[in-house]
């Protein structure tokens, strides 16, 4: 009998597996973990009631047109149903999107670095992943992003606010990048951190809410997630607001009952919660705040950040710095020799991170 494998892609080749946060360490000295930009409270009121009498019927399929849901977030937003999509996260939606738009000669534009999922399913689709650097700000180029589109080019993605930089783009700036975009490139405005997005609507340099923009542009699509704010991240629930063409693509490629009846359910619960929600994002922007302007005084180059974590950007220092963390009883996320991206947390585990910090920049 023969010894050799099963034939895989070639793609598969270097293409990298996507590194989860590092969890705190059980019975370890690590108490609190900031890798992974989760919401620290508990799930809003109502949700677990839900998920429990969901439970009840796990023996059945979910309902695979996740209809409770789309309705829910048709009202909610002010959106046909039949531009809608939800997906396990909205990471899953952006796989779909690339199968409908991307494949072997096509090529995918985002910024680098942004998250890092984008170059692992775009390779997978067998596009070409084109890597446009940040500003030394730390923020997306567009113009940049704009000159790098050619006759190949299929998708765009703008994270924003940026993961895991926790920068975002403004409207004005956005806005002529759009107009600079082909009409039949999509460009995809991943919105995962949106509630935590402080500005001031309607002026110039405010950031704008990606589902008012694609009102008017159909190459337009919006990703928004339960993971984040809505503290629903082990339950993988995701949704994408898009013109029919490009919702009607993203419910055909979507994996068949993906989203299972308590990732439904619950969701609706957390729409219907929205007093609760706004509370508690109000408080994790508080203390995303207090964080930042810690960090500053202390010495720190730290970015301005929209999301739920903030970025210090360490070099080859940036292990060093992790270990410093973990030491001191919380875990964070390194880039290796670029820098670390850190949730903000129970306000125990944002003190710990202040005074490591703090320490950690007198040694240097």
């Amino acid at each position: 009998m023969s010894e050799t494998s099963p034939k895989l892609r070639a793609v598969l080749d270097g293409i990298p597996t996507y590194k989860p946060g590092k969890p705190a360490a059980a019975g370890g000295p690590v108490a609190y973990k900031l890798s992974s930009n989760e919401n620290p409270y508990p799930p809003l009121p109502g949700v677990l009631e839900e998920v429990i009498a969901a439970a009840g019927s796990l023996n059945r399929y979910p309902d695979m047109a996740c209809t409770g849901l789309m309705n829910e977030l048709a009202d909610r937003f002010g959106v046909p149903v039949s531009h809608l999509a939800t997906g396990t996260g909205s990471v899953g939606i952006a796989q779909s999107l690339l199968q409908a738009t991307s494949g072997p000669g096509d090529e995918v534009i985002y910024a680098w670095r942004s998250f890092e999922a984008y170059p692992i399913i775009t390779r997978i689709s067998g596009a070409t992943a084109v890597e446009v650097p940040l500003t030394d700000g730390d923020v997306h180029d567009l113009d940049a992003m704009a000159d790098a589109i050619t006759e190949r080019t299929r998708l765009i993605f703008v994270c924003n606010p940026n993961n895991p930089t926790g920068t975002a783009v403004r409207r004005a700036e956005l806005e002529r990048f759009l107009d600079r975009v082909p009409s039949d490139v999509l460009v995809v405005l991943d919105e995962a951190y949106r509630e935590f997005v402080r500005s001031v609507p309607g002026e110039e340099d405010d950031v704008p809410d990606g589902i008012e923009l694609y009102r008017s542009r159909p190459n337009v699509a919006v990703l928004r997630t339960f993971s984040k704010a809505y503290g629903l991240a082990g339950l993988r629930v995701g949704f994408a607001v898009a013109h029919e063409p490009v919702a009607a693509a993203l419910r055909k490629t979507a994996v068949p009952f993906g989203v299972s009846q308590l990732a439904q359910d619950a969701a609706v619960a957390s729409l219907r919660a929205e007093d609760e929600l706004l509370g508690r994002v109000g408080s994790l922007v508080c203390a995303r705040k207090r964080v930042y302007e810690t960090l500053v005084k202390q010495g720190w180059t730290v970015p301005d950040t929209q999301a739920n974590f903030v970025w210090l950007r360490l070099g080859e220092r940036t292990a060093d710095f992790a270990a410093a963390c973990e030491k001191a009883g919380v875990v964070v996320r390194p880039f290796a020799g670029e820098g670390l991206r850190i949730t903000i947390g129970e306000a125990e585990a944002n003190d710990i991170l202040l005074h490591t910090a703090e320490a950690f920049l007198k040694e240097l």
